[in-house]
């Protein structure tokens, strides 16, 4: 998928990006060589390849270190908003900002 002038124009504009021709030309070879880069990857066969959750457990055996889903902590709402300078009925106050 190879972008044109135009696409680089037009994704600059909806960026709303000021760039000058030389750097929408530098532009267009760095996105064209990006997708030719991801154009490469896609067509690589992954069938049967299990994900990595980390690099490393490509080279060694890695042990995930998971601690237990548990709660650990308390419901300290009062705590919280005790240097809130408005409060009611356990939510905070804030001035009107729109009229």
């Amino acid at each position: 998928m190879a972008l044109t002038p135009t696409d680089v124009s037009r994704i600059a504009h909806l960026a709303r990006l000021d760039i000058s021709p030389q750097e929408a030309d530098a532009m267009l070879t760095q996105l064209n060589g990006f997708f030719s880069i991801v154009e490469q990857m896609s067509a690589v066969d992954t069938q049967g390849v299990e994900p990595l959750y980390t690099p490393l457990s490509a080279v060694q055996e890695v042990h995930l270190r998971l601690r237990d889903d548990a709660v650990t902590e308390t419901n300290q709402r009062a705590l919280n908003q005790a240097s809130a300078p408005a409060v009611e009925d356990g939510l905070f106050l804030v001035p009107k900002v729109i009229e």
